[in-house]
């Protein structure tokens, strides 16, 4: 299986210090597992969220530690900036190829249903990863939801219709009644109004629904007359 490699260097930095690594554009970290100290690390902040954009935690990466040998790790848990949205911190895993590994794995929405685009149809998704444990090796970066199947309103796919990789089990129970997604119909015109009459109830007391302000045009003749005072 095709690894990524990313390069680290031990940080010594701590606490508030990091801020500083942040503002020089990189990431603070610590590798972990096995029963090892976890060890502190910094990483260039635009390749390591490059990499967990394209693959989040489902990706087995070579951890090439300055200094020290390379590790086979898993992303295990980012921390973002509640103000920037950017990653601020992550934790890698460190795993061993003959040994399983628990994870959860993205699913990724493929095909078009003709309930949407021509019942004009909304999908729905109720689930969008599922906890997995295999071989590192076996990892899949996604597993695939079909939705060309869903041509009408009345059919769903579950967890059990999922097509799921050799070597890869499932940590979930009931599979078959754990539903993935649907299309809902879309609103009639007696649900829309309903619905409106619902959030013009739920308004606060006292407070009106409010109305549009329509600006009438002045009349040329009372302008004309102001302009002379």
């Amino acid at each position: 299986m095709e690894k990524i490699t990313l390069e680290a260097r031990p940080r010594t930095e701590m606490g508030k210090k990091n801020a500083v690594l942040r503002a020089a554009g990189d990431i603070p970290a610590v590798v972990y597992g096995h029963g090892s100290t976890p060890v502190p690390l910094v990483l260039e902040a635009k390749v390591l969220e490059r990499v967990y954009a394209q693959h989040g935690g489902a990706k087995i990466i070579n951890l090439k530690v300055e200094g020290g040998k390379s590790l086979n790790v898993l992303i295990h848990e980012v921390q973002y900036n509640g103000v920037s949205g950017r990653i601020q911190h992550a934790d890698f895993y460190t795993v061993r190829m003959d040994e399983l590994v628990k994870t959860e794995v993205a699913l990724h929405f493929v095909g078009e249903s003709t309930a949407v685009y021509q019942d004009e149809g909304t999908l729905v998704k109720n689930l969008e990863s599922l906890e997995i444990e295999c071989l590192p090796g076996d990892l899949p970066e996604a597993i695939e939801v079909d939705i060309s199947v869903l041509d009408d309103f009345e059919k769903t796919i579950t967890v059990a219709d999922l097509v799921i990789p050799k070597g890869v089990k499932l940590l979930m129970e009931d599979a078959d009644e754990v539903l993935v997604a649907k299309i809902d119909p879309p609103r009639s015109d007696a649900e829309m109004a309903e619905l409106d009459e619902e959030l013009t109830e739920q308004l606060p007391e006292g407070v009106e629904e409010e109305q549009p302000v329509v600006v009438a045009e002045e009349n040329e003749g009372d302008k004309d007359r102001r302009d002379k005072k």
